[in-house]
């Protein structure tokens, strides 16, 4: 889900930018997104042993819970995924997912070089601005959709999250250096950071136990569990009490799930759902900054004046080059976090700005046909691909999958 999602958590405007889709919004072996005659004419290529039949797999639609795990291709669809438009349409949206990387690199360099400016200038009380909270809760999400990918073998997307993952540690670096962070805490983040990059490199290329991957996967189920509730109770104090129960309560939750699912004590589908529950997590946290950012804006109008229309603008672009990919491979969860992000977060924020006339009416037209323009043509393309007569079949395997 998508990295221009990263933001303090606790009610408070923007400070950066992560992804999700980067959201949002979260895990299967399947074939690369390359085309058909590069897998069959590289012999030295690394996903080789992926035939025809795993591209198939990574294609056929199934439903919202099960977007994790591999499915056969649905009895009729052969012809239609063997056409050249189809596979010409598989490649322009993962070159559409890569190139979404242009945007969210534009969007987080400003506020790193900032960063450095103030602490070259030993400004170190500027960077108190930027809350360690919310980076540490945005580099999970993008660990756990990183992990998530890395089991699709999303390649372009593994890209989008791995930068997501290296540019917040280098602002909670940054803070650390200003003291803005605690030194035991910054230690611990390193450490998680360097666990999760090494484990999903190695499970990437195959190489890594699957025990070892279990123990990840369990982490990020807990961490993430735990997190989304404490971040969505935080938002709305000093409305409602502070406390940490809403995390402590999810935490024993999650931990009793994770145990269950590993000792036999659920069902099949139990351990599936626990099994997609980290990516789920990831993307509803940061479907919930969108909120969160709405909250403030309600709050305290004035907030608006800060906010960059082309920093918003470059959110939506992010996150919407993401949308017609997920749509096209039926990833329901994928689709959700990053049409979200581009609708609520990047358009919505917009909308805000313009009802408080902090842009002006041709820039907030043109953000807006070029939105609908890019969803409308991602629907219709989808729709002609896959044969069918109308959006709404495309959309309906996304949320229940094939019959």
């Amino acid at each position: 889900m998508a990295r221009s999602l990263l933001a303090p958590l606790a009610g408070t405007a923007p400070s950066l930018h992560s992804s999700l889709f980067s959201n949002f919004p979260l895990y299967s072996h399947s074939f690369p997104s390359r085309t058909l005659s590069s897998a069959v004419h590289k012999p030295s290529n690394c996903y080789t042993h992926y035939s025809l039949t795993s591209l198939h797999r990574r294609l056929s639609p199934v439903s919202a819970l099960d977007s994790d795990v591999p499915h056969p291709l649905h009895q009729g669809s052969a012809d239609v995924k063997d056409s050249k438009r189809f596979k010409q349409w598989d490649s322009w949206t993962a070159k559409f997912s890569g190139a979404s990387n242009i945007p969210f690199l534009l969007l987080q360099m400003p506020q790193i070089i900032l960063n450095a400016q103030n602490l070259m200038a030993g400004n170190k009380t500027a960077l108190l601005a930027v809350p360690w909270l919310g980076m540490f809760t945005g580099l999970l999400g993008n660990l756990s959709l990183l992990s998530y990918f890395v089991k699709k073998k999303e390649t372009e997307v593994i890209v989008v999250q791995t930068l997501g993952v290296v540019s917040i540690y280098i602002v909670i670096t940054q803070l650390a250096m200003a003291e803005a962070m605690p030194l035991p805490h910054f230690v611990a983040t390193s450490v998680v950071v360097a666990t999760g990059l090494v484990l999903n490199f190695f499970n990437y290329l195959g190489k890594l136990n699957a025990g070892i991957w279990r123990v990840w996967e369990d982490f990020i189920t807990v961490t993430g569990l735990s997190a989304l509730p404490q971040v969505m109770w935080s938002t709305f104090v000093p409305y409602i009490p502070s406390t940490i129960l809403p995390g402590a309560m999810a935490f024993v939750v999650a931990v009793a799930a994770v145990i269950m699912a590993r000792t036999g004590k659920l069902s099949e589908k139990g351990v599936k759902f626990v099994g997609g529950i980290s990516g789920w997590t990831a993307t509803l946290l940061f479907m919930w900054m969108p909120v969160s950012q709405m909250w403030t804006n309600f709050l305290n109008p004035d907030n608006i004046k800060g906010l960059s229309a082309f920093s918003m603008l470059l959110a939506m672009i992010g996150n919407g080059l993401m949308v017609p990919r997920a749509l096209f491979i039926r990833d329901f969860m994928w689709f959700t976090g990053s049409s979200w992000a581009a609708l609520f977060y990047g358009y919505g924020n917009i909308l805000c700005m313009f009802c408080f006339n902090s842009i002006s009416r041709e820039f907030f037209l043109a953000a807006t046909v070029v939105l609908v323009s890019w969803i409308g043509m991602a629907l219709w393309r989808d729709t002609v691909v896959y044969g069918y007569n109308s959006p709404l079949t495309s959309l309906k395997e996304l949320a229940f999958g094939s019959t």
